[in-house]
C-alpha cells in the first residue's frame, strides 16, 4: 500500500549502507548522474521507497553467522513491497573476506530468492579496480537489459 509519504525513486541503482557509509562511499566513487542512484533508509521505521523503473540492488551483508540475519532488515523491508521485487534486475554485494564461506551472502540470499544475478562482489569500500568494473558492467548490463525488452 503507497502512502502520500512513500518516496518513489526511478533510480537505476538502490543501494542500503549501513552508518560506516562503506556502500554509501562506494556509489559515491562510481560519479552517477544525479537521481541514478537512491540509498534505502537507514532506519527500518522510516518509510522505505517504490521503485518505479527496473534497478539494481546494491546491499552489505551483516555478520558471518552463514546467512541468517546477513540480509540487512531495511533492505528486507523494501524487498516486502511487491513492486520492488518485479522491477529488481540484480544483486551487488559488499562483504568482508573476513566472513569467510559468508562473503557478499546477502547478495546471494537476496538474488536467489528473487530469481535474478548476483553481478558483483566487492570487499567493504572497494578498489578502484572494483569501482571500475561495476561502472562497466552496469552500463553493460542495462545495455543488455535493453536490448532483451525491445525484442
Amino acid at each position: 500500500m503507497q502512502t502520500s509519504s512513500t518516496q518513489m525513486t526511478s533510480a537505476s541503482l538502490i543501494y542500503f549502507s549501513s552508518v560506516s557509509n562503506n556502500t554509501h562511499r562506494f556509489v559515491e566513487k562510481l560519479q552517477l548522474p544525479e537521481g541514478q542512484a537512491a540509498r534505502l533508509p537507514l532506519h527500518t521505521g522510516t518509510e522505505t521507497l517504490l521503485a518505479t523503473e527496473p534497478f539494481v540492488l546494491m546491499l552489505p551483508t551483516y555478520g558471518a553467522g552463514g546467512g541468517r540475519g546477513s540480509v540487512p532488515k531495511q533492505v528486507v523491508k523494501f524487498l516486502n513491497v511487491e513492486q520492488n521485487r518485479r522491477l529488481l534486475r540484480g544483486v551487488i554485494g559488499a562483504g568482508n573476506t573476513n566472513f569467510h564461506d559468508s562473503y557478499c551472502i546477502a547478495g546471494d540470499i537476496v538474488a536467489a530468492k528473487c530469481g535474478v544475478p548476483h553481478l558483483y562482489r566487492f570487499e567493504l569500500m572497494g578498489t578502484s579496480e572494483d569501482v571500475s568494473k561495476v561502472h562497466k558492467g552496469l552500463e553493460e548490463f542495462w545495455k543488455q537489459q535493453s536490448s532483451l525488452s525491445a525484442a
